[in-house]
C-alpha cells in the first residue's frame, strides 16, 4: 500500500504554504501535537474523492472541507429532492432540482474557499471509475446502493487506494476503512451483493435523519486520520452504530485469503496505477446498465411502441403516483418473474432509479435480454414530463 504523501518541509510556516487567513482558520489544528503544521500541510496536499453527496456524503463533505483538505471531488449524478432535506444537510430548499454535486460544491466553497473543489455530476460506472478514482489518494464511499459499493471496493483494491465505507438503514449504521495497512477489503466481509429485494433501501425502510450525520462524521474522522497517519484506524474493524439504543459495537475482520479481489488467489492483476477494476461474476462483465430516460420513454409511448412497464416500488408508493404498468415490488420479483415475458421489451421503474437498477441486473442475469432501467424513476417523470404525477 502506497503512503499518502512524501511531504517533508523543514518548517511549513516558513514556506508560505499557509496564508495568514489559513493560519488563523486552522489554529485549533496547529495546536494539536498529532496535527500541527506538518499535519495540516498533509491535509492541504491531500486529494479525496467522495462518492455520493447524499445523507453520508453531506456531513463528510462539510467536515473535510472545513478541515482544509486540498482537493475534494464529489461524484453524484442525482438532483436535490425535497425529501433529501431531512438528512442531507449540505443542501437547502433553494437547491431543490439542482445537481447535487454542483450544489454541494457551491456550499463548500462558501465554507472554505481554500479548498479546490471538483464536481462530477455523473453516476460512477464501470467505465469511468478507474480513470476517476486513480487521481485521488483516498475514496470515501457515501453511496446508497450495493452496485456502487462493490464497484468502489473492487476498483480501489486493484488500484491500491484505500476507501472509507459507510452505510445506514433505519436506526443502524456501520463504518470501516478498507484496503489500508494490509487490511481486508469489503468483499472479505461481504463476498457477493445480496439479491434484489433481500435488503431494503432507505426509500423503502426509512432512515433516522441524524444517523447519516453520526456515520458520516466517523467517515470524515477516519479519512483525516489516514491522511495524517495518526491514531488507530478502523482497518480490520467494522464499527456498528445503533442510534436507537445509542450503542456502539465492533466486529473484527481479517483479509480473506480466498477473496477474489484482495486474497492470495485473486484473479486480477497486481495493484498499480493503470490497472482496471477487478471483474465480478456476472455483473462486472456487463459493459453498462441498459437505461432509458423519461423523455425517450415518453416519445416511445406516444409512438405506440409495445413496451411493458414494471413498477417495483411498494403498493403505497404506486398509489401515490405512477405511470402505469404492472406493480411488482422489488422483493417479489424473484417469485413473480413468470408474470413477465422474457422476450418483451421491459422498462423497470421506481422512485429514483436505484431499486429498478438492481431489478434490471437481476432480470438480465435471469435471461431477460430486453430490459431497461428508467433513469431518475418516477421523480424524473414528474419533474420533466408530467408534474401531476406524484413523486413518492
Amino acid at each position: 500500500m502506497r503512503k499518502p504523501f512524501s511531504f517533508r518541509p523543514e518548517d511549513p510556516r516558513s514556506t508560505g504554504l499557509f496564508s495568514l487567513e489559513e493560519q488563523e482558520r486552522y489554529g485549533r489544528h496547529f495546536t494539536l501535537p498529532e496535527v500541527g503544521f506538518e499535519g495540516q500541510a498533509r491535509l492541504k496536499q491531500a486529494r479525496v474523492l467522495l462518492v455520493g453527496a447524499g445523507g453520508l456524503g453531506a456531513p463528510v463533505a462539510l467536515y473535510l472541507a472545513a478541515a482544509g483538505v486540498g482537493r475534494l471531488a464529489i461524484v453524484d449524478g442525482d438532483r436535490v429532492d425535497v425529501t433529501n432535506l431531512q438528512r442531507q444537510v449540505v443542501f437547502t430548499v433553494e437547491d431543490v432540482g439542482r445537481l447535487k454535486a454542483e450544489a454541494a460544491c457551491e456550499r463548500l466553497r462558501a465554507l472554505n474557499p481554500n479548498v479546490h473543489l471538483v464536481s462530477y455530476p455523473v453516476r460512477l460506472t464501470h467505465s469511468n471509475a478507474p480513470s476517476m478514482i486513480r487521481e485521488y489518494d483516498i475514496v470515501v464511499d457515501g453511496s446508497d446502493n450495493f452496485a456502487t459499493r462493490y464497484l468502489v471496493n473492487d476498483t480501489c483494491t486493484v488500484l491500491g487506494i484505500p476507501h472509507v465505507h459507510g452505510s445506514v438503514l433505519r436506526f443502524e449504521g456501520q463504518v470501516s476503512l478498507f484496503g489500508a495497512d494490509d487490511g481486508p477489503c469489503y468483499r472479505c466481509l461481504f463476498p457477493e451483493p445480496p439479491g434484489p429485494g433481500t435488503v431494503p433501501d432507505c426509500a423503502e425502510a426509512g432512515v433516522l435523519g441524524v444517523l447519516p450525520g453520526l456515520v458520516g462524521a466517523v467517515q470524515a474522522a477516519e479519512t483525516i486520520k489516514w491522511i495524517l497517519q495518526a491514531g488507530t484506524s478502523l482497518s480490520g474493524r467494522l464499527l456498528r452504530i445503533d442510534a436507537l439504543t445509542m450503542r456502539f459495537s465492533e466486529v473484527a475482520m481479517a483479509r480473506d485469503p480466498a477473496c477474489p479481489v484482495c486474497g492470495s488467489a485473486r484473479n486480477v492483476p497486481a495493484p498499480d496505477r493503470s490497472a482496471r477494476p477487478a471483474p465480478r461474476p456476472k455483473e462486472e462483465a456487463r459493459v453498462s446498465l441498459p437505461e432509458m430516460n423519461v423523455k425517450e420513454l415518453k416519445r416511445r409511448l406516444d409512438a405506440g411502441d409495445n413496451l411493458v412497464l414494471v413498477d417495483v416500488r411498494e403498493p403505497h408508493e404506486h398509489s401515490a403516483g405512477n405511470i402505469g404498468g404492472t406493480l411488482i415490488p422489488m422483493g417479489e420479483i424473484p417469485a413473480r418473474m413468470d408474470e413477465l415475458d422474457a422476450n418483451a421489451e421491459i422498462v423497470v421503474y421506481c422512485r429514483t432509479g436505484n431499486r429498478s437498477a438492481r431489478v434490471v441486473e437481476f432480470l438480465q442475469d435471469s435471461g431477460f435480454e430486453h430490459v431497461w432501467n428508467l433513469t431518475g424513476g418516477i421523480r424524473a417523470w414528474s419533474n420533466e414530463i408530467d408534474s401531476s404525477v406524484g413523486k413518492f
